[in-house]
């Protein structure tokens, strides 16, 4: 369960705004409450479509250009040196194909995800060595490189770096290293994605009198593709990127791009932020996490287009792959889980199994992150070593909570929402105790389901959607809209897509809107005709036969007078005391439930032949003034301990099964009553 809040607006400035700059009301709106709210900001956010900052505000960029074009007119040989993912991949191809076409001598090397992982390593740098290398650019990574580029002078190789991660207190001994991070650097925009600080370094190498313009009408496809797929804040420079990397990615004059769309089913269609950040990234992505990175930076190269046909048809084959391996180790999990619950009652969440795709471990850890809203890492163990990756949630610091643990690990890294480290097998158990114990001493955040605005129903409209078109392109920093509908009546549900979507009709007063829940089964949907809910939707135009019409897209439910706060603090409260935390007399007391409550409960799942939705959905409908859902999760696993019911709650369902019972039950014998009687009388 998430907690719904509706962002803060100050409407006298919002007022303002839409007056002077003569916007609507709604735009005024979403652009204060996403803190655009000065005349330059406003401006530069809505209409500037090509001005960039100036490249060599940024510190070292002046050292970097006069390196790379002495090893230019000298023809020494020059790595690009990349990255596996999306950001890695496109800042590759993007240097490689701008100093190609200036007639450097000029190659690439990504280091497989597999084998060498992320950044440089020694034996890559022998490679080059032995290729007559004379000058590494590194692009999305480097900035930690300190070893490997003092080896790579050791050998005689010079090393500029450019990157935008965050420094560490020790830097390489570089000839240059552009990272807008840097302290000392003056750069009015820190925030690019590795492919947009090789973008700049394109313009610095252009010189002076370069048009930025051409710039980014060469390069700006790839550099859409990095920027979105880094998930960097789409504000700033890099709107200014994605804007103009949509107007040209549609028809890009390379053949690999091309390819990829069509491929991946995009032909014919508006290529969105949405569509690269879900569609085409992934399968860059995937190329990466299952061993392909050079092919993709080569698909992205190639005028062959039987070449860039034939990559991007494998890069979307290992998509499919990387999906179904994902899907292995979640259902593995779910599996886990429904044996084992108290794996979810920890503060973070720690799951680990044998040989687990490295590739894909960042994935499911977001994913689990997504569905139980607490920081989330998972742990691949194989022969060579055990390697894990870690999603936070917004307001806890991942990264610090693991490095609190590094005497347990054998390497770390990473920034408050995303870690990543090493660590040996018999300290998996220590590091999941010692790790929760860091959490025990702060204050944890709980998963929050941001809207920007309640809307009224009757508000809607297909000029409304247009509006929103203002605001794109939509990312990291600027996200889609989302609006609640509130106290909306269930007034019809239909099977769609095969059913495998639904269509849903929801009235206030006189107001009626249809809506999509898509990926949503009618079993499987909680709601029925007549339920009061609140909405938490997206809103869409569709173009049909020239015929406009308003899409509203239903993301996420919730009946409309539940207690949230009391769900959560008495979940909260639950989990404590599963996990042997030490709580109080009363709160014991809080959790204990009566007779007559485990009556009711036992009284519904008879008359309903058990239950097949969430705990939470049960809470709800039993309608018992006083049983508080922590109650109600002591009744369920009383029964359960007493096999009057079996309960298999996953990642996905749940499913309360109803026993056969033989003879009286004696509730005092099962032992969560016992001990919470005991910490009840005697705490």
């Amino acid at each position: 369960m998430k907690k719904w809040t509706v962002a803060k607006l100050n409407k006298d400035r919002a007022v303002a705004i839409s007056t002077k700059h003569d916007l609507p009301m709604l735009i005024a709106m979403l652009l204060d409450i996403r803190g655009i709210t000065d005349d330059d900001a406003i401006n530069d956010f809505l209409y500037n479509d090509s001005e960039l900052s100036d490249p060599f505000d940024a510190k070292d960029m002046d050292k970097a250009v006069d390196r790379i074009k002495t090893a230019i007119d000298n023809f020494e040989k020059i790595c690009i040196y990349g990255d596996f993912d999306a950001d890695g991949v496109t800042s590759t191809a993007l240097l490689y194909s701008y100093l190609e076409a200036v007639g450097a001598n000029v190659m690439f090397y990504i280091p497989a995800r597999e084998g060498e992982g992320y950044g440089m390593n020694k034996d890559a740098v022998n490679l080059l060595y032995e290729n007559g290398v004379k000058l590494i650019v590194t692009v999305d990574n480097g900035i930690a490189a300190v070893d490997e580029i003092a080896y790579a002078k050791s050998l005689g190789i010079e090393t500029v770096v450019t990157d935008h991660h965050m420094p560490n207190t020790v830097l390489p001994d570089a000839v240059a290293i552009v990272d807008m991070h840097q302290e000392d650097c003056q750069s009015s925009f820190k925030e690019l994605s590795g492919v947009g600080v090789a973008l700049k370094l394109v313009m610095a190498i252009e010189g002076e009198y370069s048009d930025p313009e051409q710039v980014l009408e060469n390069y700006s496809d790839l550099a859409c593709l990095g920027t979105v797929g880094d998930i960097v804040p789409l504000v700033g420079d890099n709107r200014v990127i994605v804007k103009n990397g949509l107007m040209h990615i549609g028809n890009s004059d390379r053949c690999g791009i091309n390819a990829l769309i069509e491929e991946s089913g995009l032909s014919n269609r508006k290529i969105t932020t949405g569509n690269i950040s879900f569609t085409l990234v992934p399968r860059i992505n995937a190329g990466g996490r299952l061993g392909l990175s050079k092919k993709t930076v080569s698909m992205l190269l190639t005028d062959d287009e039987d070449m860039a046909y034939d990559i991007a048809q494998e890069l979307c084959e290992d998509n499919t792959q990387r999906q179904a391996i994902e899907k292995e180790i979640l259902d593995d999990i779910d599996e886990r889980i429904k044996r084992d619950p108290s794996i979810i009652q920890n503060r973070i969440i720690v799951v680990y199994g044998e040989n687990w795709h490295q590739g894909v471990i960042g994935i499911v850890a977001s994913r689990i992150k997504e569905i139980y809203g607490k920081p989330s890492i998972v742990i691949s163990i194989d022969e060579d070593g055990c390697r894990a990756s870690g999603r936070s949630v917004k307001g806890f610091s991942l990264c610090d909570a693991v490095f609190a643990c590094s005497d347990l690990l054998t390497q770390f890294g990473g920034h408050p929402m995303a870690v990543g480290f090493g660590i040996l097998k018999h300290n998996i158990k220590a590091f999941t105790k010692a790790i929760n114990d860091y959490a025990k001493e702060i204050e944890m955040p709980v998963a929050e389901l941001e809207l920007d605005c309640k809307l009224n129903p009757a508000q809607l409209s297909v000029t409304f959607a247009d509006q929103l078109s203002l605001l794109e392109p939509y990312g990291a920093g600027n996200p889609t809209p989302m609006f609640g509908l509130y106290n909306m009546t269930i007034a019809d549900i239909h099977e769609v897509g095969g059913g495998k979507h639904l269509r849903l009709t929801l009235c206030r007063a006189d107001s009626i809107v249809n809506a999509m829940k898509f990926s949503t089964t009618k079993d499987s949907f909680p709601y029925e005709k007549g339920d009061v809910v609140d909405c938490a939707v997206t809103l869409d135009k569709n173009v049909y036969n020239n015929i406009e019409s308003l899409s509203v897209i239903v993301r996420e439910m919730r009946f409309s007078d539940i207690d949230e706060d009391s769900v959560l603090s008495s979940r909260d409260l639950f989990e404590a005391f599963c996990r042997g935390d030490n709580i109080t007399q009363s709160q014991a007391a809080e959790l204990l439930p009566t007779r007559e409550e485990f009556a009711v409960v036992y009284r519904f799942l008879r008359a309903n032949n058990g239950y097949n939705h969430s705990v939470e959905t049960l809470h709800y409908r039993l309608k018992c003034k006083n049983l508080t859902y922590g109650k109600l999760r002591v009744i369920l696993e009383c029964m359960n301990e007493l096999s009057l019911i079996e309960i298999y709650e996953g990642m996905y369902n749940t499913n309360i099964k109803l026993c056969e019972v033989q003879g009286k039950v004696n509730l005092d014998d099962s032992l969560i009553i016992s001990k919470l009687k005991e910490v009840s009388q005697n705490a």
